[in-house]
């Protein structure tokens, strides 16, 4: 189990669906470091992409807690496994969806850019 990101990316606010709304049963993730996929939000792609977000180009997401807002809303340092992939759309007020499976259980805010040296 990862306890840290090593390299976070950004920073953002996320928040998780309740099991009403399709999101975890089990609420939001406990782990030092939770890992899923996401997808970047890019305008209306759920008019024009049969099974968005499922069938969207995914990135392995890297989560680590930094503070609640409240029940659901959660602050966050953001990591990826592929930053590189990333790194066009990172911005601040760029919009995730977090997946498990073809499932939505969150959606992020991105809140700052964390600069990389070099």
């Amino acid at each position: 189990m990862m306890e840290k990101i090593e390299k976070p990316v950004a920073e953002a606010v996320v928040r998780w669906r309740t099991p009403d709304e399709g999101g975890r049963h089990s609420g939001p993730p406990t782990a030092p470091v939770y890992m899923a996929t996401a997808v970047f939000v890019q305008g209306d792609d759920s008019e024009v992409q049969p099974g968005w977000p499922a069938s969207a180009d995914q990135l392995s997401i890297l989560l680590q807690k930094t503070g609640e807002l409240d029940e659901r809303r959660w602050r966050y340092l953001v990591g990826f496994l592929a930053p590189e992939l990333a790194r066009p759309h990172l911005k601040p007020g760029a919009e995730l969806l977090v997946l498990e499976g073809p499932r939505v259980v969150g959606s992020a805010q991105l809140s700052a850019v964390i600069e990389q040296d070099g």
